[in-house]
């Protein structure tokens, strides 16, 4: 079974970047991204690849992004 930690500060989306952590992205409550790495981030922008050449942009303001864990 995971456990959801949300992603908030640059600190939490470059750990989950350099760690290679699988992360899912709700927007509107649903579901738009799931078991996806990411590439990069910004101020304003998160970049997610979940397959060779899948790429998925996605604005920090309008997201909520969560690093899957798995529970020990």
């Amino acid at each position: 079974m995971s456990m959801n930690r949300r992603l908030l500060t640059d600190a939490d989306f470059q750990e989950a970047l350099e760690r290679e952590k699988k992360i899912r992205v709700f927007q509107d409550n649903a579901i738009i991204d799931m078991s996806s790495s990411i590439v990069r981030f910004d101020d304003d922008t998160v970049v997610t690849q979940s397959g060779v050449g899948d790429l998925m942009y996605h604005r920090r303001s309008e997201c909520e992004f969560f690093e899957l864990r798995r529970r020990s």
